[in-house]
């Protein structure tokens, strides 16, 4: 797997990115043979079709590669990524600028990862030439951060527990310089993090909070919290059996997390970065918390427990607490929440919620430069009445089968007061089939948008 583009060699294979209209013009300028040859095939310039064109001497002559036409109700600037995975192994330039050319780059890249740990793909990936005027090493960077987010999605809970996302997460921190610290086991009742605690400690592994700050502190702050549910069973509340099939990726928030930030410390973004992962897994055995369970959070809030599949929010409250006491010029979390968010959105575009219009439209904004999809959901106010308590100040879920994801970051917002802008992802963190640049498996989604943000917020 190559996360880097190839070194420039007058040999690369020339890519023509070609529509309806560009067509004719294109075909008449290539060799001879190799118009003959696209003639000959039937090529068409249909978005997602592509030919490789033959020399006089059998070699490759050029590739030619259709893409969506300037007028298209909808562009995807990964398309060009879909060839990473169709042409023949050999090195290839673009020929001509795709729609947005650093984006069709960075799709190539991500289009690139595979997931080698328990076995090889055994099979040589075509190289890309970086095109010119696109920035080389911003692009790398976001590759690489995808696909430390996606190794760890698409690793199983056997090999992925608290204990190893733990690891993986001090191993970010350390690469960086970071200054990091773990509350763990009896710890969390101890410091303040009731809830965490009450989530993990049936397990055989001890629930933790990992937390690590970066940069200099003079600057302003920014704060990312991850939720790291390593699997969930869903507790006493089981899960039906096909959905536990996927609950490995219940760490995609904490995955998330840390894609973000590694992108931001190796830019060097002028922040002073703090990265909180609440890490448990939620298991069954005697010691498992309950439905009906009353228990503190460290904002000094009971929360009843009213289904024990609702852990995530738990986990995230005591961290946001935590993250909003020092008052954070931004705050983002993320999390594998609710299956309601995907009924209202499907697994590609995950919602996200703030009640600041400014940092929403920033957002918006940032994920269509991106390509890194997400749709504003509102914090309806009306909701929040929905998890008031019977014997407690609120219960974990609302009690209906209504606006789940709503109630959900409604739950959250309970928690946070002093943070200057705050907003919640209620991401999926999985491709349930490939598309161009996002392979079936573990995704980092939110995490580019929210890199772009806050670099172009506060500069590097």
């Amino acid at each position: 797997m190559s996360l880097r583009f190839a070194a420039a060699s007058a040999a690369a294979i020339p890519i023509w990115f070609v529509h309806r209209e560009s067509w004719p013009a294109i075909r008449d300028g290539l060799p001879a043979a190799a118009a003959a040859f696209a003639a000959a095939s039937g090529f068409e310039p249909t978005a997602g079709q592509h030919a490789v064109l033959p020399d006089a001497s059998g070699g490759i002559a050029a590739v030619v590669a259709a893409i969506e036409a300037p007028d298209a109700r909808h562009r995807d600037p990964f398309l060009p990524g879909k060839l990473a995975n169709l042409l023949p192994a050999a090195t290839y330039r673009f020929a001509n600028e795709p729609h947005e050319t650093s984006l069709a780059a960075l799709g190539w890249l991500l289009a690139g990862y595979r997931f080698n740990r328990y076995k090889t793909s055994g099979t040589n990936l075509p190289a890309l030439i970086a095109p010119a005027g696109i920035d080389v090493a911003r692009i790398e960077r976001i590759a690489r951060s995808t696909a430390l987010a996606r190794d760890l999605v698409n690793t199983p809970a056997n090999d992925l527990g608290p204990a190893a996302l733990e690891a993986q997460a001090l191993a970010v921190a350390q690469r960086y310089g970071a200054a990091a610290t773990v509350v763990r086991g009896n710890a969390l009742v101890t410091g303040n993090l009731p809830l965490i605690y009450a989530v993990g400690k049936a397990s055989a592994e001890p629930p933790c909070l990992v937390d690590f700050i970066w940069g200099d502190p003079t600057t302003p702050k920014v704060t990312l919290v991850g939720k790291g549910v390593c699997f969930d069973t869903g507790g006493l509340d089981i899960k039906p059996e096909s959905a536990m099939a996927l609950m490995k990726k219940d760490m995609g928030g904490a995955a998330t997390a840390l894609a973000a930030a590694d992108a931001i410390m190796d830019a060097g973004v002028k922040v002073r970065l703090r990265v909180l992962l609440p890490i448990v897994e939620n298991a069954i055995s005697g010691t498992a918390f309950r439905p009906g369970d009353v228990y503190p959070s460290r904002k000094g809030l009971t929360v009843e427990i009213g289904n024990t599949d609702a852990e995530g929010r738990l986990i995230l409250a005591d961290a946001l607490a935590l993250a909003d006491e020092e008052k954070p010029d931004l705050l983002f979390d993320f999390a594998t929440l609710t299956g309601a968010a995907r009924v209202a959105l499907g697994p590609d575009i995950p919602p996200f919620y703030t009640g600041e219009d400014a940092l929403a439209e920033a957002i918006a904004r940032h994920s269509r430069r991106m390509n890194d999809p997400v749709w504003r959901m509102p914090l309806w106010d009306p909701y929040d009445a929905l998890l008031d308590g019977k014997i407690a100040n609120l219960n974990n879920i609302s009690g209906g089968p209504f606006a789940g994801s709503i109630t959900a970051a409604l739950f959250l917002r309970r928690f946070v007061e002093a943070a200057t802008a705050w907003a919640h992802f209620d991401i999926f963190a999985w491709n349930p089939k490939s598309m161009p640049g996002r392979p079936e498996g573990g995704e980092a989604q939110a995490s580019r948008l929210v890199y772009d943000l806050i670099e172009a917020r506060y500069g590097v």
